[in-house]
């Protein structure tokens, strides 16, 4: 019986659990909230960031819509305004450090000096030795390599000072060239400014998160390869390696990943090839991470209307106006002056075929704005009621102009009909249109509800 009772005292302190065990398993569970918390907050932030772009997207398109031509013409100045900006910093940077080094240059010199000098007084006590020979070369040193840094740093000073003026002064040219279209343009662009801040600061906000994530990861692969560690050493002190961890890759668990993470390696064949393996983490990559972010200030830029021949065409979706300033009236439309001298059944031919043209790529446009207009709402914007009665604005505006444009071509073509001119009906049209109208009123219905 005494010998049981040994036994099994022995048993008990072998099976007793090793304190570094709890330690990782608490910094293994420490891990794994941080990573479910931070992917929360990092789902969250994209979720933001997905929100400010589309209403920033919004925003200036309905504002490039407004200002029109004048955008593109005062572009020139805003981007020479910014290097301008982006000058001045940098020579601010150069005068900075031009100073340090006139000031490590001054030091160092007054150090010579000041030596020569205590010398020269105490020649009577003191004696040149080699100690006294190499504190004052070593002084000397420091003159000459402050003397050449403070070179470098004056003509690199004088280089980006030389930059900086050269931007002035293409400002000011472009400022005095586009003076009207600046200032018209100012709200597009203190907008654009504006909204590329915020998306930055959330875009910085995601990155912050991401690099988080990527740490609690690290700290979860880590808790279990010293958990592996922990228990290769217990069956070693056992001397039971037979029972020990098959070798090999592990099996991904449910719900687990592949971490990005390539533990370091170690001197012996056995932990080398435990530490080839990628350890498994908790959570799934379900965000997109900032390397495969849009760029913002080109995904900005598509907002901007790109002047095409007769028509502006926007780069995006929506489908841009004229520069409101100019007025479509298509019953006013003239020959040009130089179709006076064709004869009159030419210039009849000609003035049909040019304003054809110019109605069937009106009536596209007005088309495709209808349709982007009537899907603007699940774009993004929050909802808010002024923007409602914005969109339902530009809406009513749009639709009305498209009844007029189909009318003026219908009358005009019964009467070339009427005329014994040879043109197709617009029958196909005059549907089609009808149709665009029709969504457009069934959006609107739904959205006084």
């Amino acid at each position: 019986m005494a010998t049981s009772n040994k036994e099994m005292e022995e048993t008990e302190d072998n099976t007793e659990l090793d304190p570094r065990i709890q330690i990782e398993l608490e910094n293994l569970n420490t891990a794994t909230d941080d990573i479910n918390k931070l992917e929360i907050e990092l789902e969250e932030a994209n979720s933001t960031f997905r929100i400010l772009m589309n209403e920033s997207t919004r925003r200036l398109k309905l504002s490039s819509k407004k200002l029109g031509s004048c955008i593109e013409k005062a572009r020139p100045y805003y981007e020479a305004l910014e290097k301008a900006k982006v000058a001045q910093l940098e020579c601010q940077a150069a005068t900075l450090k031009y100073q340090r080094a006139n000031e490590i240059h001054a030091a160092a010199k007054e150090t010579v000096a000041l030596a020569e000098q205590r010398f020269m007084s105490n020649s009577h006590e003191w004696q040149f030795d080699n100690a006294w020979q190499e504190m004052l070369n070593h002084a000397t040193i420091k003159v000459m390599d402050a003397e050449k840094q403070k070179a470098e740093s004056g003509a690199e000073h004088q280089k980006k000072a030389k930059v900086f003026e050269e931007a002035e002064k293409k400002v000011q040219q472009l400022e005095e060239r586009y003076r009207r279209s600046i200032q018209k343009s100012r709200p597009y662009f203190d907008e654009k400014q504006l909204c590329q801040e915020q998306l930055e600061a959330q875009k910085g906000r995601i990155q912050q998160l991401e690099q988080q994530i990527q740490a609690a990861k690290s700290a979860y692969s880590t808790a279990l390869r010293n958990l592996e560690k922990i228990s290769e050493e217990i069956h070693e002190q056992r001397g039971d390696l037979s029972q020990a961890a098959p070798s090999g890759p592990r099996e991904p668990g449910v719900g687990a990943e592949l971490a990005n993470i390539l533990p370091t390696a170690s001197s012996t064949t056995a932990s080398s090839n435990s530490s080839n393996n990628l350890h498994k983490v908790p959570g799934k990559d379900r965000f997109p991470y900032s390397s495969t972010m849009p760029d913002i200030s080109s995904e900005l830029d598509k907002c901007e209307i790109r002047s095409v021949g007769s028509a502006s065409v926007a780069t995006s979706s929506a489908v841009s106006e004229k520069d409101p300033s100019e007025e479509d009236d298509y019953s006013t439309m003239t020959l040009h002056d130089d179709e006076d001298d064709l004869p009159a059944a030419v210039a009849a031919a000609a003035a049909s075929s040019t304003v054809d043209q110019d109605d069937d790529l009106h009536l596209e446009l007005l088309r495709q704005k209808v349709r982007t207009l009537a899907v603007r709402p699940v774009e993004g914007g929050d909802g808010q009621q002024q923007e409602q009665d914005v969109w339902e604005h530009e809406l009513n505006a749009t639709v009305d102009k498209l009844d007029h444009l189909m009318m003026l071509r219908e009358c005009s073509r019964s009467s070339t009909l009427m005329s014994g001119a040879a043109t197709s009906p617009p029958g196909g049209d005059v549907c089609e249109a009808n149709g665009d109208a029709a969504l457009a009123s069934k959006l609107k219905r739904k959205m006084s509800m």
